[in-house]
């Protein structure tokens, strides 16, 4: 009988189950809405392959459980904080440095960190693209990718904090 379920009747048909099972997850109604509607957008993506349309069922409740075990790592790596719960692991930026800098100026600052990391550094800040897209463009690993942006960054924050004297020779601080 799954197998003649229409996606509509399928719905229907494992909608408030889902959705129990996602609060015993959860705890919390939006967020249990949240995994239902990705488990069924899911299904609509991949629902096809499914072989064995007897096991509808199980391979809803376990998209479910997997998208909810996916949400959960990902709070884990980057949890959500206020801003003063956070204050102490945020960099300390001097004023008069954030005062000296424009857009330009770091594009040319980009220009002098070393060639292996600058591509991977531009693709991420200036083009907005994914750890995944920069990825698949440079033809390199995901965590060399990760690598190479952490440690252009690092680069880039040394070019940054050079003392005014080599900014104010580029036109951009004060005169000495």
């Amino acid at each position: 009988m799954q197998s003649e379920l229409t996606f509509d009747e399928l719905v229907e048909r494992f909608s408030e189950p889902l959705f129990r099972f996602a609060m015993s997850l959860t705890r919390t109604p939006m967020d249990a809405e949240d995994l239902v509607q990705q488990t069924f957008l899911t299904w609509a993506e991949k629902g096809h392959q499914l072989l064995d349309p007897t096991k509808v069922k199980s391979w809803l409740f376990t998209t479910l459980h997997r998208t909810h075990l996916g949400g959960q790592r990902r709070v884990v790596r980057f949890p959500q904080l206020e801003i003063e719960e956070a204050e102490a692991e945020l960099p300390v930026i001097e004023l008069d440095l954030v005062e000296r800098l424009d857009g330009g100026h770091l594009v040319e600052l980009l220009g002098q960190v070393d060639d292996q990391y600058q591509a991977a550094v531009a693709l991420f800040y200036l083009e907005d693209c994914s750890y995944p897209e920069i990825a698949e463009m440079l033809e390199i690993p995901l965590g060399t990718v990760k690598s190479r942006i952490a440690r252009g960054i690092a680069q880039l924050k040394q070019l940054v904090a050079r003392p005014s004297a080599d900014v104010g020779r580029r036109g951009l601080g004060g005169s000495r």
